[in-house]
C-alpha cells in the first residue's frame, strides 16, 4: 500500500469542501468545514511523516527560510486540485502545516452575499478602501471579487502586491500584474515604491502590517490611485484607531487628516455558518465616507461616535454588524445561536430581535 502524501490530504479536503487543512505530528490531520474543525479518517502522523509531507511541496529556499525563521508562507498549485495558501511552521520542534484552499476564481460580489455598497466602493476611481476582519473571515475572497469587478468593468492597470499571490486574475477589460513578496519584490514597501513608476490605476496590497506600508498606501491614494488593502481589525472604528495608533502622538493629527481625506470606505466582516449547513455567509459592517464620517475621523474626541453614525446611515449604504446579523437572521440564513454569538452588543441585539418579534428576551 502506497504511503499517504500531502496531495492525498488535499484531495480529501477538496472532496469535503473544506476551507483549511491542518497537519501536525502526533495527531491525525484535521479539516475545517463550514467554519468548524473536524478530524479526518486518517491515522495520526509521525514526526517524520509530517515533515516529509510539508517538505515535498517546498523549495530548498523555503526550507531554509523555515529553518532560519521557524515559519514560511507560500502558495502551492496542483493541476487537478487547485491552488492553496501554505503556512509551514515549527511547533514543539517539529514541522506543522496550516493550509488554506483558495478558490480558482472570484465569485461575483452579489454571489458572496455582500451588500451593494461593496460594489459601489469597488467602482471608486481613487482613494483608499480597507477590507478587515479576523483570520478566516473571507477577506481574500471579498477583495478578489472587488478586483475581478474592476477587471471586468474598467479598462485600467491593476497592480497587486501579495504575500503570497492567492487568487490568479486573467486580463479582462483591465490588465493585471500580480507581484509576490519574496520572488517579485522584497517587501510591501519596496513594491509600493516601485508601483509609482509602473503606471497603475488600481493597487491591491495584500495586507497592511506596519507604519511604512500604511503610509505608502495613504500617499498612493492621495495621489489619485484606487488602493485596496486588508487589515486584521474587527470593525470600522477599531480600524481607524489602529491606523492612527501606529504613529507617534505628534504625527497623529496629520495622519487623521490624511486618512479622512483619502479613505473611501471600510468593509469589516465575519463569517457565520448557514442555518441549512451548506456553507458560510458574511456578516458585514460597512462604513462609507461622507462629510460627517470625515469629521469624526479628523477629530480624536469624536471618533468613538462612528458606530452610532454607521447605524443611522443606511441611506448611504452603511450598516453595523448587528444590523447585518439581524437581516441574516430575519431572512433565515443563520440560526439564532450563531447570530447571538457574533453580535457586537448582545443586549441591544436581543432588544432589536424582540422589537421585531423574532426572539423573546428573557
Amino acid at each position: 500500500m502506497a504511503s499517504l502524501d500531502l496531495h492525498d490530504l488535499l484531495a480529501y479536503a477538496v472532496e469535503r469542501k473544506a476551507s483549511d487543512l491542518h497537519v501536525r505530528a502526533g495527531a491525525p490531520p484535521f479539516v475545517r468545514v463550514n467554519g468548524r474543525l473536524e478530524k479526518t479518517k486518517f491515522a495520526a502522523l509521525s514526526e517524520m511523516e509530517s515533515r516529509k509531507m510539508c517538505f515535498e511541496v517546498m523549495t530548498d529556499a523555503r526550507i531554509k527560510t523555515l529553518e532560519e525563521h521557524g515559519e514560511v508562507d507560500f502558495a502551492h498549485s496542483h493541476k487537478r486540485l487547485g491552488r492553496f495558501r501554505m503556512n509551514v511552521f515549527m511547533q514543539k520542534g517539529v514541522v506543522s502545516l496550516a493550509c488554506r484552499r483558495v478558490l480558482p476564481s472570484s465569485p461575483p460580489i452579489e454571489a458572496l452575499g455582500l451588500p451593494p455598497a461593496v460594489r459601489t466602493l469597488a467602482e471608486e476611481m481613487r482613494g483608499l478602501i480597507l477590507v478587515t476582519g479576523p483570520t478566516s473571515s473571507g477577506k481574500t475572497t471579498t477583495t478578489g471579487s472587488m478586483i475581478d469587478h474592476i477587471n471586468s468593468t474598467r479598462p485600467c492597470h491593476i497592480l497587486t502586491i501579495e504575500d503570497p499571490i492567492e487568487i490568479l486574475h486573467e486580463d479582462k477589460l483591465a490588465i493585471v500584474n500580480q507581484r509576490e513578496i519574496g520572488s517579485d519584490t522584497a517587501d510591501f514597501v519596496s513594491g509600493l515604491r516601485s508601483a509609482m513608476r509602473q503606471d497603475p490605476d488600481v493597487i491591491f496590497i495584500g495586507e497592511i502590517r506596519d507604519i511604512e506600508t500604511v503610509t505608502a498606501a495613504i500617499q498612493a491614494a492621495e495621489t489619485g490611485h484606487l488602493v485596496i488593502s486588508t487589515l486584521h481589525t474587527s470593525d470600522a472604528t477599531e480600524t481607524v484607531n489602529r491606523i492612527i495608533d501606529l504613529y507617534e502622538p505628534h504625527l497623529q493629527a496629520q495622519v487623521r487628516n490624511s486618512l479622512a481625506s483619502s479613505l473611501k470606505g471600510i468593509v469589516s466582516q465575519r463569517l457565520l455558518p448557514k442555518k441549512d449547513g451548506t456553507g458560510q455567509v458574511p456578516a458585514t459592517e460597512i462604513l462609507v465616507m461622507n462629510d460627517r464620517v470625515r469629521d469624526l475621523i479628523a477629530e480624536p474626541k469624536k471618533t468613538h461616535l462612528l458606530p452610532d453614525l454607521i447605524a443611522e446611515s443606511s441611506f448611504y449604504g452603511m450598516r453595523t454588524f448587528d444590523q447585518s446579523l439581524l437581516s441574516l437572521f430575519r431572512s433565515g440564513l443563520v440560526g439564532i445561536d450563531d447570530a447571538l454569538g457574533a453580535a457586537t452588543n448582545l443586549h441591544d441585539f436581543k432588544l432589536s430581535l424582540k422589537q421585531e418579534g423574532l426572539q423573546t428576551v428573557s
